[in-house]
């Protein structure tokens, strides 16, 4: 029996545990704000199938298992792992993706790498996971893409299957066109997402640069533009858009564009939250810092999540107000990157320089300012902290969405606390009502800290009650909802729905990709 949904994703699911010589899954240790969403898709349809790459090396190629089962879900979900070299991951993964595509989408061009990029491998891992995923499918089946890795995905799988509907969701930003033509393979790319019945972004504005985008490079028709959803503010913050595209039109197909920005599950929040166990660990947090205020800054160690920029407000606050010294600390649970990659393995050792720099200045035998954590927390640590924690920090360069800055709303609940969000993470423009930051102006930072340092709890209650009502209104369910609606409700222009150009007829991706 053939799978309804087929999810392609670049992580695996769950992680690979061997015992007694025999391969089984297990939850992953560190926790990941997409995967548990995608995880209950997977498990909730009829039948389904995963598409993920896997790492393997000539010894392990005989005997690696290409298809894995579940415990608990029967036959009916399988995960279809496609087996690359460890040059290949490389080159697909840690340059081509984290050198080049990764500094355009965050609108940092000058990080881009071109030379060492391989193109040629980037499709050829593209068309495996188009062809493993068209093997489980059903001729109608729903394909459900992730993120930038599988730009060209859908232009392999629209031609294997030309009924078939394809879902594509973003979970990057999306720059605007004059960053994004710096790509040289941009018309592949655009030709492939055009391949969709559905794009999916975060939010109005990377779909707007994505409209700019495409009519940039091929003749597409704006068919439908609306108003932005209530769920967005439409004026006043950095990314804000008062109207959306949702629909384009390139030859004869319709390609439907819309904004869903990923959610969380307040409800599994709070359960993890109410245990006495995490409860437990809050008051241990509180009784160590002994009455001081705590402010905690999550994230990864990567140059767009803006670490550098808010050590340094930090660092301008201890100075700027000396009275606040042995009475602060600040926390920053950073996860490690990815081995093989010198600009992370740069950006973290500026990170542990400040860090040490600053503790160095100001520390007292009785008070380190700051506490780092550069090895995974596990889910209930992070919860911990949130909980305890007066302000959460939270200030990228760039962020697609920022999952962090909701789950430490939903700690919170009404109950006080402020969340200070760059206006450049994309959950900006569904909080309005936290302290919004530009973390490219020092002085706004150290007034944004201010505020949150001085606001009456009163005002933290209130501003906390609205973000969570936003929350709780596109919480992970709706987005599931959304999505699939959206995606059950594409419609292909022509004689017939089935009415597809002819493999031949599409653009040869070798002529249109450069290099």
């Amino acid at each position: 029996m053939k799978s309804s949904l087929v999810i392609l994703y670049h992580r695996e699911p769950y992680d690979e545990v061997v015992e007694n010589g025999k391969v089984y899954y297990r939850e992953k240790k560190s926790p990941n704000g997409i995967l548990p969403t995608l995880k209950s898709f997977f498990a909730d349809a009829e039948r389904s199938t995963w598409v993920a790459w896997k790492q393997v090396s000539p010894k392990q190629r005989d005997k690696f298992q290409e298809r894995m089962s579940i415990d608990g879900l029967g036959d009916r979900c399988t995960v279809r792992r496609i087996p690359l070299t460890s040059d290949q991951v490389k080159n697909f993964y840690h340059v081509t993706s984290k050198e080049a595509f990764w500094p355009i989408l965050h609108s940092f061009p000058w990080q881009f790498t071109y030379d060492s990029s391989d193109w040629e491998n980037f499709k050829q891992i593209n068309e495996m996971f188009a062809e493993a995923a068209c093997e489980d499918a059903d001729d109608d089946a729903l394909f459900w893409i992730h993120d930038y890795n599988l730009w060209l995905a859908p232009y392999y799988i629209r031609q294997l299957k030309p009924d078939a509907k394809i879902a594509f969701f973003h979970h990057t930003p999306f720059p605007s066109v004059d960053i994004f033509n710096i790509l040289p393979w941009r018309e592949a790319i655009v030709e492939s997402l055009l391949c969709c019945d559905l794009c999916g972004f975060h939010i109005p504005r990377y779909v707007e640069n994505f409209v700019a985008v495409a009519r940039s490079l091929k003749p597409v028709e704006v068919t439908r533009r609306v108003p932005v959803d209530k769920a967005f503010t439409p004026y006043g913050t950095a990314l804000a858009e008062p109207e959306i595209t949702t629909q384009l039109r390139y030859g004869d197909r319709l390609i439907n564009l819309d904004a869903f920005p990923v959610g969380t599950d307040p409800k599994k929040i709070r359960s993890i939250v109410e245990t006495e166990a995490l409860q437990a660990r809050v008051a241990e947090i509180k009784k160590e810092l002994g009455g001081n205020t705590l402010i905690v800054s999550a994230g990864r160690v990567d140059y767009v999540k803006g670490v550098k920029e808010m050590l340094a407000a930090y660092e301008r606050l201890l100075q700027r107000r000396p009275e606040m010294c042995g009475k602060v600390n600040l926390v920053v649970p950073v996860a490690k990157p990815a081995t093989g990659m010198k600009v992370y393995r740069n950006a973290q050792n500026e990170i542990e320089r400040l860090v040490g720099k600053i503790n160095g200045h100001f520390a007292k035998m009785s008070w380190t300012p700051i506490i780092l954590f550069t090895s995974p927390l596990t889910y209930e640590e992070l919860l911990a902290m949130f909980c305890a924690a007066d302000i959460a920090l939270i200030t990228p360069l760039r962020d697609g969405l920022n999952l962090v800055a909701k789950e430490y709303v939903v700690t919170h609940q009404d109950m006080g606390g402020v969340l200070i969000l760059s206006e450049f993470a994309g959950a900006a423009v569904e909080l309005p009502d936290a302290v919004l930051a530009n973390p490219y102006a020092s002085s706004q930072m150290d007034s944004c800290l201010d505020q949150a340092l001085d606001m009456p709890v009163d005002e933290q209650k209130q501003r906390m009650a609205k973000m969570l009502k936003a929350i709780k209104r596109y919480d992970v369910q709706q987005w599931a909802n959304h999505l699939l609606r959206e995606a059950q409700a594409t419609v292909t222009l022509g004689e017939s729905p089935n009415d597809e150009p002819a493999a031949e007829d599409l653009p040869d991706l070798e002529l249109v990709g450069a290099k």
